[in-house]
């Protein structure tokens, strides 16, 4: 059974800092491209970042480039998303995926919410 648990979320100011984490199981982890998304409410979903397989490749939206560190732990099977200086507008739900050519799995999401 393949699963993604996103954790990390919550309530942060104007300036602060989170650690996202997805674990990852149920598949060959080090053989997919992880991704970071996000949905804000009435809002269409965004790709954050990517990580390739060995890590040896991220990208970033232009909105966090900067700010957001995409990162992997293979022998832990987990993708992190380090994100910092958070801004309101960075308010959303966050989700990781797991994508290889036309197969991509997903997990349940994690709300931020960057608040005064």
């Amino acid at each position: 059974q393949v699963t993604l648990v996103e954790s990390g979320g919550g309530l942060v100011q104007p300036g602060g800092s989170l650690r996202l984490s997805c674990v990852a199981s149920g598949f060959s982890f080090s053989s997919f491209v992880m991704i970071w998304y996000r949905q804000a409410p009435g809002k269409k979903r965004e790709l954050v970042a990517t990580i390739t397989g060995t890590g040896g490749i991220t990208n970033y939206a232009d909105s966090v480039k900067g700010r957001f560190t995409i990162s992997r732990d293979n022998a832990q099977n987990t993708v992190y998303l380090q994100m910092n200086t958070l801004k309101p507008e960075d308010t959303a739900v966050y989700y990781c995926s797991a994508k290889l050519f036309i197969t991509e799995y997903w997990g349940q999401g994690t709300q931020v919410t960057v608040s005064s």
